[in-house]
């Protein structure tokens, strides 16, 4: 039996996600689209048939209808572009900014209308599992071609990042949301930065952003990786 296990980073899926590379201005290491497909199908293993927003309403999500459910490549591409940059705030122990950023994502994403209910669920966990993955929170195991994603137990390596890194991925993060829908959130400032700067208010949502979908929490769970259509 012949078993490989993809930890967190997923190899070179996601090699071309380096820290620093990936709080350039322009993101230019982008992924492959055949990566971008791979991120489309872990997500879709993660994504619960049915999501209870805040305000009870309950979505349901047919898994056997996959295609209603998925965006175009460009969309699934940026969601995962801002996934990166909300993973390298956790990492940087940034977490108003990893907030700001999911939530300008969302917003955008909402104010288009262009997506069904289910379409946001899924964006929201496209986002969720590029975090996860880069952060080490699941790995994705292939035994014998199949591939399954597993929740680890969050005891991943712990991963940390120099203070020039820090502070391009605050700037990066804060261009993105001011150059998005006007939200006011508040953000600590990094300690040192100067008063006003860019780590100061950032524009906060005239509507409620889409709530987050939580993370798997079963301890080293497994789901299927359905394989793409």
């Amino acid at each position: 039996m012949r078993m490989t296990v993809w930890a967190g980073t997923i190899g070179a899926c996601v090699a071309a996600a380096t820290l620093a590379g990936a709080v350039q201005p322009a993101m230019a290491q982008e992924l492959s689209e055949k990566s971008v497909r791979s991120f489309m199908d872990y997500a879709w293993s993660l994504t619960p048939q049915q999501f209870s927003k805040q305000d009870g309403t309950v979505i349901v999500i047919d898994k056997k209808k996959r295609e209603d459910v998925m965006v175009p490549m460009d969309v699934a591409r940026e969601v995962i572009r801002v996934g990166r940059l909300s993973a390298h705030a956790q990492i940087c122990s940034l977490p108003d900014h990893q907030v700001i950023n999911h939530r300008s994502l969302m917003k955008r994403e909402e104010e288009k209308k262009s997506w069904s209910d289910q379409q946001i669920v899924y964006i929201n966990q496209l986002h969720l599992t590029t975090v996860m993955l880069l952060t080490g929170r699941i790995r994705v195991v292939e035994s014998e071609g199949d591939k399954e994603v597993v929740v680890d137990d969050g005891k991943a390596t712990q991963k940390t990042c120099t203070e020039e890194e820090r502070t391009k991925v605050r700037d990066t993060i804060t261009a993105y949301v001011q150059s998005g829908p006007n939200f006011k959130v508040n953000v600590a400032p990094i300690a040192g930065a100067p008063a006003g700067g860019a780590a100061g208010a950032a524009p906060a949502p005239a509507a409620a952003a889409a709530p987050a979908a939580a993370a798997p929490t079963a301890t080293g769970s497994t789901t299927s990786v359905p394989k793409s259509p």
